[in-house]
């Protein structure tokens, strides 16, 4: 099954694909990286944590059983079908008015690099609105090198390869990335808009929704703490 996309985004392979490109499937099949520990490492324990963009629960299922009381959203019913245990809500990150404050409010998944500029500030906003008082938001950023190092691909321990094909400027500060993702019995595609963000303009991209930098929480600061300006 696949949805009608959005401008710039595409995604092959069997299952549904959601507006961004996103197969179903795939997202499944992907294993639980680090990002449990890095976020354990900051979120204090039994957190309230709201997870802009779970996807398929990858990330919400072993903070669960961490035991983080965690509400996922996503705008896919797709993905949020596989979600166990969880509340769910399905909607656009970038429109969400839940009236409450969480401990942890948490951004994956590059989703900061938003293509769109008014779509990234809208979502921070979401995030700025959503934070306690005393709490943090934790955003993923790209890599340094993340759109120049290309074609580059990886071979995972779990026998599939992902592999970055392109990513070729669109004139706009933007570029159009293909992701590549081979595994033994199929293979997905999907092909993104994604907009590089320096050190400084992610810092003034914070600011303009009242957060800021706390901290990098990780040595090559793809992994960032962020807390509202009013707050120390």
């Amino acid at each position: 099954m696949k949805t009608e996309m959005r401008e710039g985004y595409e995604g092959t392979g069997p299952g549904a694909i959601t507006p961004d490109g996103c197969a179903v499937e795939l997202y499944s099949r992907l294993p639980v990286g680090e990002e449990p520990d890095i976020v354990a490492a900051v979120a204090p324990a039994g957190a309230r944590i709201l997870e802009l963009g779970s996807g398929v629960g990858r990330m919400t299922h072993p903070l669960l059983e961490r035991g983080y009381r965690v509400t996922a959203v996503d705008e896919s019913e797709a993905m949020l079908e596989r979600v166990r245990g969880a509340r769910t809500i399905c909607g656009p990150i970038e429109d969400l008015e839940l009236g409450e404050r969480f401990d942890v409010v948490m951004l994956a998944s590059f989703l900061v690099h938003a293509g769109d500029v008014e779509v990234r500030r809208a979502i921070l906003r979401t995030c700025a609105r959503h934070v306690a008082e005393d709490g943090c938001v934790l955003i993923q950023r790209e890599g340094v090198d993340w759109h120049l190092d290309v074609p580059r691909e990886r071979v995972d321990p779990h026998g599939f390869t992902i592999r970055i094909a392109s990513a070729d400027p669109l004139g706009d500060g933007s570029n159009s990335v293909r992701a590549e993702y081979e595994f033994p019995d199929a293979i997905w595609t999907q092909t993104f808009v994604s907009r590089p963000l320096s050190k400084e303009q992610f810092e003034e991209a914070l600011a303009e929704a009242g957060l800021k930098v706390d901290r990098y929480v990780t040595e090559d600061g793809v992994w960032v703490r962020a807390v509202a300006m009013a707050a120390g």
